[in-house]
């Protein structure tokens, strides 16, 4: 326990440091609210991997979102036959085609008021935890209930007032969490319990990173008026709108891991012929130190950190592929740590995909959010870093 304590505090300060490294005025940082997020943060990943009531609601949310994927695959059948069943087209059938359906019951739940009920509920809590606005923390917990995308439309109204401090708030949120219509994606391929965890742990790691990179007190900025986080549309409108909003989500994941598995195919043959290394291989290098650092243990951090490293260069879906490859390989501490790094918006490829949703909504911001790219992935690996630092401490 001391030994994983102290690889914790170093593990800490090396984020900290990093995000340190980019802090736009470190004057305004408030070490108070920091060392706060940190403690709620591990405190809560305890419970959910330790305590008995924890371990039974991590437990319950994972038996749902089977049972939804159960659902789900019902109409999957209906349309392609027993494929599935026979194990063919797994990724597309059993991984993809689940998301529609459960972009449906998210549009279900926002037509009848119960999402704004809980985006306002839980973001007015996690506004006095995190020494932010209420923007910022109602954004926090629509961007992971409405998803990556889809989550600016609620505050088209008001985007054009934000200034570019808080602009990087919003998109390094968006970033940083996961959209609950994927969550059963995740599930399928790695343990569902991680995931549940690193849905949580990843809104406090957020406000943590943003507290030092990107720190202003919320009196500095006007609070925009939020009226209304609801669009009066028909039920049947409504349907059809999520329905469609899920199918283009499931082929754009659809799309990227077509492009990016064989773009990492070419890469790591070119690189084999060059180096008599391949891509992923010497990217395991690069993440190597990282890998070790949040806790995994050394002889296996070298592939910890191929894993880490496909996932900023391509996407979390690639990711969990390929280690759904080689997860005999590593040991359950290691599996843990890992997983919960993986489940986050954190890639290169989200900066088109938050800039571009946010210039549909407001083209201004959208073009004040593709200047600070590069430093949104930044925020977000280190969230992504930090909630595994917290995962290695109490496993």
């Amino acid at each position: 326990m001391l030994s994983s304590l102290l690889h914790f505090v170093m593990a800490l300060v090396v984020i900290l440091a990093l995000a340190l490294l980019v802090s736009y005025d470190r004057r305004k940082i408030r070490p108070r609210f920091v060392l706060q997020l940190l403690v709620v943060e591990t405190a809560l990943a305890w419970f959910f991997l330790h305590a008995e009531y924890g371990l039974t609601a991590v437990n319950a949310v994972a038996r749902m979102f089977d049972a939804l994927m159960a659902y789900a695959g019902q109409g999957t059948e209906f349309v392609f036959g027993n494929m599935s069943g026979q194990g063919q087209a797994f990724v597309f059938l059993k991984v993809l085609c689940p998301i529609i359906f459960i972009s449906v019951l998210i549009g279900i739940l926002q037509h009848f008021r119960i999402l704004p009920l809980i985006i306002r509920g839980v973001g007015t809590v996690l506004s006095k935890v995190n020494g932010m606005g209420k923007l910022e923390s109602f954004n926090a917990v629509s961007s992971l209930l409405l998803g990556q995308s889809e989550n600016f439309i609620a505050y088209k109204g008001i985007l054009g007032e934000l200034s570019s401090r808080r602009m990087y708030t919003m998109a390094a949120t968006a970033m940083s969490t996961v959209s609950m219509s994927i969550v059963g994606a995740y599930m399928s391929m790695i343990e569902p319990r991680y995931v549940v965890v690193a849905l949580v742990l990843n809104m406090f790691s957020t406000f943590v990173i943003l507290s030092l990179i990107n720190p202003y007190h919320p009196a500095d900025e006007p609070e925009p008026v939020l009226s209304h986080l609801h669009e009066q549309q028909s039920f049947f409108e409504m349907l059809g709108e999520y329905i469609l909003a899920g199918f283009r989500v499931a082929m754009i994941v659809a799309a990227m891991l077509i492009g990016f598995i064989a773009l990492i195919a070419l890469l790591n043959a070119l690189f084999s012929a060059i180096f008599g290394l391949s891509f992923q291989q010497l990217m395991g290098y690069v993440f190597y130190p990282l890998a070790w650092v949040v806790g995994i243990p050394a002889e296996e951090a070298l592939k910890a950190g191929s894993i880490m490293a496909t996932k900023l260069v391509s996407n979390e879906f690639v990711a969990m592929l390929e280690l759904q490859k080689i997860s005999a390989d590593f040991s359950a501490r290691a599996l843990g740590i890992l997983s919960v790094f993986l489940v986050s918006f954190a890639n290169f490829a989200s900066i088109g995909i938050v800039a571009g949703a946010i210039k549909g909504v407001h083209e201004g911001q959208g073009n004040v959010v593709s200047r600070f790219g590069f430093r949104l992935v930044y925020g977000a690996t280190l969230v992504s870093l930090l909630s595994a630092a917290i995962v290695g401490l109490v496993l």
